[in-house]
């Protein structure tokens, strides 16, 4: 793997934004054209309820006549986002400022379609290392220069409705719980209150669901998942057997039904049908809404760990050509004041600020439940930095092609995993796309 750090060519770059773009091309786009300095293109992928806050927090930014403008252009999640901006960058037309998700900043940087931050200037602007969880900053890092600074943490949480656990009596045993025996014996409880299901998790036709939960607790088992292109996967096939099995054991139509989706799981969460949700932080504005009593917490250490999936919006800087030194500085001043602002992406998105300033900060302690959950990223765990993996990818799909039957109840786990390790295996036998 090579850093950008000498000059790559046109053919280079673009060879390796089609790789990670699965082979799509979609070059016909130009919403990263050049205007005057104080005009920035600023390019995400935050649609729905997110979408409107990250507006509203560029339109509060541009109110400022701070001698710029941030323009917004807004493309569809996953595959289609990530396609359209390795090719702006590998073509030199790129947007001045651009959101990532964290776990695809090793499938980029090393092909030189992002340009590293320069740490001084940030410090001019006031953001430093200092303000950041470690392990959240550190994500942002490849070979030692910094290619992303995190908006946010996103994690995987555990909701509960709070009348169905008082009615159970479980309100202090929710908190108190460490060990799949207990978790069990909790859901089982809620279960006879609704009458349905003590518990809602979606995952059919979903493998980033089955992924998150899987990670979760087999990261809590102190396992590892070690991907280094050119050798083999570093697994521990016992913790994820051990994992599987608690997980199918869960999903048998009484605890929770062997056969929902992540729509269904919500809903029948919000209609009261069950007492507890596995889900993102990202359903907090829908459950928020619904005005139903609920709380949310970490996902408890049940495996002897404390530990959590979670990824990260962040802030890069995709290749350009030629880059105006003035333009520069304001696209460095328009992400300190995204933010110094994000208390009101917690607010309206539930996502955990990764500057830390914000976070300890009165009106984010203010907010509920999302300050239940700060601590998390203190132990977050990202998908395994490989070029393969990362939001929008098709990682997940090679768990769920190997795993999905496990959890309907008809696959062997350790043949499923086993399967899973083979496919990366194969992949990681490939080299990386530069």
């Amino acid at each position: 793997m090579t850093p950008f750090d000498g000059q790559i060519s046109r053919r280079r770059l673009l060879s390796g934004a089609a790789a990670l773009a699965g082979g799509s091309l979609l070059l016909g786009c130009a919403p990263g054209a050049r205007g005057s300095t104080d005009e920035l293109s600023y390019w995400h992928l935050m649609s729905g309820g997110d979408g409107i806050v990250m507006a509203g927090l560029v339109d509060a930014v541009n109110a400022m006549n701070a001698g710029f403008r941030a323009e917004q252009t807004v493309l569809a999640w996953g595959a289609p986002y990530y396609t359209k901006l390795a090719m702006a960058s590998a073509g030199g037309r790129a947007p001045d400022l651009a959101v990532m998700h964290a776990s695809r900043i090793a499938g980029y940087a090393p092909g030189g379609l992002l340009e590293p931050w320069d740490v001084n200037l940030l410090a001019e602007v006031g953001v430093h290392e200092r303000d950041f969880p470690p392990l959240v900053w550190q994500k942002g890092l490849y070979n030692g220069k910094l290619y992303s600074i995190a908006l946010d943490t996103h994690p995987f949480v555990l909701y509960y409705n709070t009348q169905h656990a008082e009615k159970a009596g479980v309100i202090d045993a929710i908190a108190a719980m460490d060990s799949p025996e207990q978790f069990v014996e909790v859901a089982t409880k809620l279960q006879k209150v609704t009458g349905k299901h003590g518990l809602s998790y979606g995952y059919l036709s979903d493998p980033a669901q089955m992924w998150r939960l899987f990670y979760t607790f087999y990261r809590q088992t102190g396992a590892e998942l070690k991907l280094v292109p050119g050798t083999k996967a570093e697994a521990d096939q016992a913790a994820a057997v051990k994992v599987l099995d608690f997980v199918r054991s869960l999903l048998n139509d009484t605890i929770a039904t062997r056969s929902g989706d992540g729509g269904t799981a919500v809903s029948e969460f919000l209609h009261g049908e069950s007492g507890l949700l596995f889900g993102g932080v990202w359903e907090l504005p829908v459950l928020k809404d619904s005005k139903m009593p609920f709380d949310a917490m970490p996902i408890p250490a049940l495996f002897g760990q404390q530990a959590a999936y979670a990824d990260s919006h962040t802030f890069v800087l995709p290749r350009q050509s030629r880059t105006d030194p003035e333009r520069r500085r304001h696209t460095y001043q328009l992400v300190a004041e995204l933010l110094k602002r994000s208390v009101t992406w917690a607010e309206g998105g539930g996502h955990i600020p990764a500057y830390q300033p914000v976070v300890k900060s009165p009106e984010y302690l203010a907010l509920k439940p999302q300050s239940n959950y700060v601590g998390i990223p203190a132990y977050v765990n990202y998908d395994p930095d490989v070029w393969f993996s990362g939001a929008g990818s098709d990682f997940t799909n090679y768990f769920a092609e190997n795993l999905q039957n496990v959890y309907l109840g008809s696959g062997d786990p350790a043949a499923g995993f086993d399967g899973f390790v083979r496919r990366l295996n194969k992949l990681l036998d490939r080299p990386q796309p530069v």
